[in-house]
């Protein structure tokens, strides 16, 4: 049975808007559901708006599954092309429209801010299920909880590798590690490190980040390893793309030697910055990093709508 009081969150816009209290709850309560399950309908007759402006799988999914295991139903906008923003309607209006249809929204969309504007509009409870290069809360809670499962989360050393100019998760999770006094390398070619303004809000927050441009003078270091993809997207040439990807790819020849409890974590999709046959070495938890978005998820959205 689920027993711990709720926080009464009224949005998840940015993990930075969570102190490691709250945090802690989160995850405590996620591990309760994970052993034990909802074992009654807690929110039967609730309806979820998923508004999806950018592809996703394991995010739009796993908030659908969450929702359904807690009893409730959900609504899903679909494309923005058979949406009435494709014929000019702005998210604050289409915000204002759904508000009326669900209980919560959860928004994807590829502009920074929009989920932050969007709780300013929406006269229900708004998460963030990503928005352009800024956060993704969720799945840095999905993050926390995988690595609490193996180890405490205070003081771990954890490296960050792949494009980390642009990517979200490897954002949000940075921010959130600050409240566990966590020794962070980051791990990526020149170009496309921590953006300037994260670091220095990094930095005001007590944490000194350890940039490497090869992950393997400080792999044999760490507790975890948490891999995102290059985007081809931002390679105007090819070649450099290809070249890049391959020397910051893992494989098993790499993981000799490293720590015994080492994990290494990806939110996927996976191209090819993971060799498979990593996927059978105990440090693999990237699949089990994905199942666990459904008691996370559903950890939030009875914060939100109980």
């Amino acid at each position: 049975m689920i027993t711990v009081a709720g926080l009464h969150l009224k949005h998840f816009i940015s993990v930075r808007d969570l102190d490691r209290s709250q945090i802690d709850h989160l995850i405590h309560r996620a591990s309760e559901i994970a052993e034990s399950g909802a074992d009654q309908e807690p929110l039967k007759g609730k309806i979820l708006g998923l508004l999806f402006f950018e592809p996703s799988t394991r995010t739009r999914m796993s908030f659908e599954s969450a929702m359904l295991r807690l009893g409730g139903s959900c609504m899903n906008l679909g494309g923005v092309e058979v949406s009435s923003m494709a014929k000019g309607e702005t998210l604050a209006d289409t915000i204002r429209v759904v508000s009326g249809y669900a209980d919560t929204i959860v928004l994807r969309h590829p502009k920074v801010g929009a989920a932050r504007l969007a709780s300013e509009f929406a006269d229900v409870p708004v998460i963030n299920g990503g928005d352009g290069a800024g956060q993704h809360p969720s799945q840095t809670l999905i993050d926390l909880y995988t690595i609490h499962q193996s180890m405490p989360l205070d003081g771990i050393k954890i490296g960050l590798i792949g494009d980390l100019m642009y990517g979200r998760t490897t954002h949000s999770l940075a921010y959130a590690l600050t409240r566990y006094q966590a020794e962070i390398h980051a791990i990526s070619p020149k170009g496309l490190g921590l953006p300037d303004s994260i670091k220095h809000d990094l930095k005001e927050l007590g944490c000194e980040i350890i940039e490497h441009e090869s992950v393997e003078e400080i792999i044999r270091e760490l507790d975890v390893l948490y891999v995102t993809r290059f985007q081809r997207e931002r390679f105007p040439d090819p070649a450099q793309f290809f070249d890049i990807a391959a020397s910051y790819r893992i494989n098993p020849t790499l993981l000799e030697g490293v720590r015994e409890n080492l994990i290494l974590l990806h939110p996927l999709p996976r191209v090819d910055e993971i060799d498979p046959a990593v996927d059978r070495l105990p440090y693999a938890r990237y699949f089990e990093q994905a199942r666990n978005g459904v008691p996370v998820r559903m950890a939030m959205l009875l914060e939100v709508m109980q």
